[in-house]
């Protein structure tokens, strides 16, 4: 175990927290001190949840150690039962509480509720949040599915299907569904079951009612949709419709197993990618070099579009999701890279400061790395920060996903553009740092910080390297550097300041700047 500022996946139970606040009639007793309930704040700050997510916390405290703390996890138990009503009750423990091995399983049955109690076993030290999440819908799944169903029961039609894998916190999950609902209606498809958001126990009894399932996001839904197909021979869509070929190929999947035509749905795409890729503003985007991690799911698909949708070279591919690994090194293969499997965010940076990329499509710790390193970023997948949750309707799936993944890929780009041309011209006599806006009642930096007072401290450049040379910088060589492109400046930083150490230089001058330049481009 490692300690660190930020982390791709919590623990597992946070994804049983997810499964559980996606679904009703479910309630998750978690057995846990105080200083593991902080998860609310995930739904409440980052999703804007309207109510807190279905969990009951034990919530003991270091006093109660030296006392029964199973009996506390019954208490809480019962407690849960009684206010909230639930159909059935999820117990784990946290991954402090873990090692008090007090078995919230074997604790709650012997309660005797009259409702079903699952167990949830999420070893937290290793295993990680994805993984808690799947485990938890399969429980769920082999628990209800087909729950009460008469032997001699028919499936509905062949034009049916179950939609498994959205979740509560799942990265444009919601806005995702409803795309997919669109080309489902489309083709005539009729929608059994959505799992687990929005379902309940008798829905998931209802699940081997459906001709097959669409398995949308398999970090969450794929191990539950396995045991569909062998329980019920249920045929599983797998193709995820991120970006204009996968979603018509979606679309010829699905008509396939349901028997329809798949043309009403491929006439009634609105996407205006291929336009835009094709059109001359778009010119400036071929062969751009982009390095991508994520999930699994998203990572993978956000090459295929990359590159064969939108002209751009994959230079980088890596996930935190070492269960599906084996995925992305296949993919990685394909577009001739080294795939980075890991859950480190210092790791990922370093591998994006080696590639270096002209865009990022990442995560939320992507988005950090790349403001540090001045590349342009777009946020692709889970963890996300609360602006990755719009209000406004914003999917990746389908025939509107993919305009929404032209406007947020392209549109960092053109404004690392912008920055590039306003670095060009900062000398401009017009147009530099010092002088006053010409449209705006606005002064200088210089002037406003000494409006403010002796008190504010100068802003430092933000292209200076906080490395420890010895080297100094003269006035007219940082006047130079600033003349580099602003995605290669901190580089050509780093190889000067490396040639004048093994050299020497105390002083580094225009002079020094263009012998290094020479002595690395050899």
């Amino acid at each position: 175990m490692k300690l660190a500022v930020w982390t791709y996946e919590g623990p597992p139970q946070i994804g049983a927290m997810r499964v559980a606040a996606s679904m009703h009639g479910v309630h998750y007793v978690v057995h846990a001190p105080q200083g593991d309930t902080y998860a609310d704040l995930l739904f409440t700050m980052i999703e804007r949840r309207t109510s807190r997510p279905p969990v009951t916390y034990t919530t003991f405290q270091a006093r109660d150690l030296g006392r029964d703390t199973a009996e506390k996890f019954q208490a809480a138990c019962r407690d849960a039962v009684d206010r909230f009503k639930p159909e059935v009750v999820l117990v784990g423990a946290s991954c402090t509480a873990e090692l008090l091995q007090d078995d919230p399983g074997g604790l709650a049955k012997a309660l005797d509720l009259d409702i079903p109690v699952i167990p949830l076993d999420l070893p937290s030290y290793q295993r990680k949040e994805n993984w808690g999440a799947a485990e938890t819908f399969y429980r769920l799944v082999r628990a209800f599915a087909g729950r009460g169903r008469g032997a001699d029961r028919e499936r509905s039609s062949a034009a049916s299907c179950n939609i498994l894998g959205p979740t509560s916190l799942g990265f444009r999950h919601r806005d995702d569904l409803v795309e997919i609902r669109k080309l489902l209606e489309a083709l005539g498809v009729t929608v059994n079951v959505v799992a687990p958001l929005g379902a309940g126990p008798a829905d998931l009894a209802r699940l081997p009612d459906a001709g097959f399932n669409i398995l949308l996001y398999p970090e969450v839904a794929e191990s539950a949709a396995e045991w569909l197909k062998r329980e019920f021979g249920q045929e599983i869509v797998r193709t995820v419709p991120i970006g204009v070929g996968a979603t018509r190929a979606f679309v010829r999947e699905v008509a396939a197993l349901a028997g329809v035509d798949p043309l009403p749905a491929l006439q009634s795409e609105t996407q205006r990618l291929s336009w835009h890729t094709r059109s001359v503003d778009s010119n400036y985007l071929t062969g751009k070099r982009v390095f991508i991690f994520g999930d699994a799911t998203h990572a993978i698909a956000a090459a295929r579009v990359a590159r064969d949708e939108l002209g751009f070279e994959v230079c980088g591919l890596g996930t935190y999701a070492r269960e599906f690994a084996r995925d992305v090194r296949t993919a990685a293969r394909e577009y001739g890279v080294e795939p980075l499997i890991a859950d480190d965010h210092l790791e990922v940076e370093d591998a994006i400061a080696a590639a270096r990329p002209e865009l990022v499509l990442g995560t939320q710790m992507e988005r950090h790395i790349a403001k540090r390193l001045r590349i342009p970023c777009a946020v692709i997948s889970a963890p996300a920060h609360v602006q990755d949750f719009p209000a406004r309707y914003s999917p990746l799936m389908g025939f509107e996903g993919a305009n929404v993944v032209f406007d947020g890929w392209v549109h960092p780009l053109l404004m690392g553009l912008e920055e590039h041309l306003l670095g060009m011209f900062r000398d401009d006599f017009e147009f530099h740092d010092d002088v006053q806006a010409s449209h705006l009642a606005a002064v200088s930096p210089a002037g406003r910080a000494a409006a403010a007072g002796p008190h504010v401290e100068a802003v430092p450049d933000a292209d200076a390297d906080d490395g420890d040379s010895a080297a100094t910088w003269s006035a007219e060589a940082e006047k130079e550097l600033k003349k580099i492109p602003f995605f290669v400046r901190g580089k050509a930083r780093r190889n000067t300041e490396r040639y004048a150490g093994e050299r020497g230089v105390d002083v580094i001058t225009i002079e020094t700047l263009y012998d290094a330049k020479a002595h690395f481009g050899r």
